[in-house]
């Protein structure tokens, strides 16, 4: 896995978690839910959507910081976007247009969309390596974001604590900081289930013993392949620390015991120790935000990178997984400097400022929220039911939002 002539990666990670949250301690109460269950999830809060933010500007508000930090040549050079959402707000536009117009980029550059459940931004991040690593357009460089919300038919039940909101976005090229990655290292396991889906606009559902089930068998079959692929990889020694597909942080927990247990016989005592080494930093921005579906595995990189020693480097192994469904198991090296760049992005401090919301605040919000997902052709976002909060968290704050539609087209403005 060492020596790459050609080294490309991502230099740039910035990750959006909206302006708003409620405590998932406080919705278990609200909702009635068995508290015993609490422990499994791991989760803290759950991110939330209000009726001027969606796919489209929780995309922007989280690669600005990126271009932001760009010259102009730089900016000039990104000659491929590619959008990853479950989220589109039509059913042939990719909301990756949007984007594009709002973040200022050249119209000399390749605009489109992928959905793979919250695989995609994966598979997006692959296709961006690729055309980098080929040579074929030198010092061009490419944009990967994943954007994604949940439905509010997940207010029902334990989905609803852990299904979230947010964006991951990532600056591909041949001079990277946050993951030089491994080229050619990958490791994929897809096949068709029914475990999660939405059968419509409005619906989320699925089996989730079944989906759990998948994201065991996928990780199996993912760093199986990969050991096929990388001489001498071994899940325990070759990775200084791992990154997972994050539904909820929990699940990670057993994933990794599951993957220790089969793999190296390990003692419960030993793989909590490991868990803490390895993994648990990466679960402290997702616990803030819940499932964010694409975004999520990249998320959980952020808070490796933020949270961990990097002083020497360490080789990350990276597991994402979609429903469906579709997964991959791949890495890469990170440093001091890695470190240093997720830090400076704030993150951390994004997330500690967000408005805490009351339950009956954040039900409101849900009913607010629900005009503007999908198929409106015309209306004005009235900011008057949660002044308090836009003032607070986005008036002269510089952040997209959306201000209506006109016939179908979406208008957004800068707050």
């Amino acid at each position: 896995m060492d020596g790459n002539e050609r080294r490309v990666g991502i230099e740039y990670l910035s990750v959006y978690g909206t302006q708003a949250f409620i405590e998932v301690d406080d919705l278990f109460v609200a909702r009635g839910l068995d508290p015993a269950r609490q422990a499994n999830l791991m989760m803290r809060r759950k991110a939330v959507n209000l009726p001027c933010e969606d796919a489209v500007t929780n995309a922007v508000n989280a690669a600005k910081p990126i271009i932001d930090r760009l010259s102009d040549e730089e900016r000039a050079s990104i000659a491929l976007l590619v959008t990853s959402t479950e989220s589109g707000i039509d059913f042939g536009k990719a909301l990756a247009t949007y984007v594009h117009d709002h973040l200022g980029l050249s119209r000399s550059c390749r605009v489109f969309e992928v959905k793979q459940a919250c695989y995609g931004a994966t598979a997006a991040l692959q296709m961006a390596t690729n055309q980098v690593a080929s040579g074929l357009m030198p010092g061009r460089t490419a944009l990967v974001i994943a954007t994604d919300v949940a439905r509010p038919s997940v207010k029902l039940g334990y989905a609803e604590p852990s299904q979230g909101v947010a964006a991951a976005a990532m600056l591909v090229s041949d001079r990277p900081v946050i993951l030089d990655l491994d080229l050619g290292a990958n490791g994929l396991c897809s096949y068709e289930v029914m475990d999660t889906c939405r059968p419509t606009a409005e619906i989320e559902t699925g089996n989730a013993d079944l989906s759990l089930m998948a994201y065991l068998e996928c990780l199996d079959g993912a760093f199986a392949d990969y050991a096929a692929r990388v001489d001498g990889a071994d899940f325990l020694q070759s990775f200084g620390a791992l990154a997972f597909h994050t539904p909820f942080a929990g699940m990670v927990k057993g994933a990794h015991r599951t993957m220790l247990r089969r793999l190296k016989k390990m003692a419960p005592a030993e793989i909590d120790a490991d868990f803490d080494r390895r993994v648990a930093p990466s679960l402290q921005f997702c616990a803030q935000v819940g499932n964010a579906y694409s975004a999520t595995v990249f998320i959980a990189l952020a808070g490796l990178l933020d949270g961990m020693d990097f002083t020497l480097p360490k080789r990350i192994g990276l597991f994402s997984y979609g429903s469906g469904c579709s997964s991959e198991f791949f890495s890469g090296v990170a440093d001091a400097r890695s470190a240093e760049r997720m830090r400076s992005m704030g993150t951390q401090a994004q997330l500690a400022a967000r408005r805490k919301l009351s339950i009956p605040d954040y039900d409101r919000i849900l009913d607010l929220n629900a005009p503007w997902l999908f198929g409106v052709k015309d209306g004005e976002v009235d900011i008057s039911p949660f002044r308090d909060i836009y003032d607070q968290r986005f008036k002269d704050r510089g952040l997209l939002v959306l201000k209506g539609i006109e016939d179908y087209h979406r208008i957004y403005g800068w707050s």
